[in-house]
């Protein structure tokens, strides 16, 4: 359990997107049972919903890089004003 929450803490991105995956190919199953695709169709689906889960988590990242160089920035203005 303790490798498991050493993994998330190290990659909190790649959890994200693991986890965001998961729950979107899971609702993508439940929606489309009955609607009879074949297998190279689910196939692809999937392949997709998961890929744009990592663009999700991708793009949601770029927010949090922003801020982190807004707080360098705003870090190193106050060093050199002391």
């Amino acid at each position: 359990m303790s490798s498991l929450k050493q993994f998330v803490v190290q990659h909190p991105r790649l959890t994200a997107w693991l986890v965001l995956a998961i729950g979107m190919v899971v609702i993508l199953v439940w929606s489309a049972r009955d609607v009879g695709l074949l297998p190279g169709q689910w196939a692809a689906l999937i392949v997709a919903t998961i890929g744009l889960a990592g663009l999700c988590v991708w793009i949601i990242g770029w927010e949090e890089e922003g801020e982190e160089e807004g707080k360098k920035e705003e870090k190193e203005k106050e060093e050199e004003r002391e």
